[in-house]
């Protein structure tokens, strides 16, 4: 068996996934690894580029040693981004209320003759 992980693009907060095989094909002349694997009774192959390829081999321990490493920085990452979350979601509800306050206080004073507003004469 081998064990496989390879990067992820397209979503921001997994970076990676990882996963064991049976068999792969791979050449020099190639820029792919293509993973064989069995689907529902039948055989199924993926292509990978071997630039997102971050490990590729037998040794499961050393595999899961490195899947947990990641787990752990990513963990960490996660909850910072999950605090800098909260802190904009607070902010966000600090800039509501401070607008909503300035806008009421404007609103208060526009008829006033010094504050050239059209609506006072509609």
């Amino acid at each position: 068996m081998y064990y496989v992980i390879k990067k992820q693009h397209a979503t921001p907060l997994s970076t990676f996934i990882y996963f064991p095989v049976p068999k792969y094909i791979a050449s020099k002349n190639n820029a792919n690894v293509i993973f064989e694997f069995m689907k529902n009774g039948k055989p199924e192959r993926k292509w990978v580029k071997k630039e997102d390829i971050v490990l590729l081999t037998e040794d499961k321990e050393f595999f899961l040693k490195t899947v947990k490493n990641f787990k752990s920085v990513e963990k960490i990452q996660q909850k910072l981004i999950d605090a800098a979350q909260e802190q904009l979601n607070q902010s966000v509800v600090n800039f509501t209320k401070t607008m909503k306050a300035e806008i009421d206080k404007f609103s208060e004073i526009r008829d006033t003759s010094d504050i050239p507003c059209m609506l006072k004469n509609l």
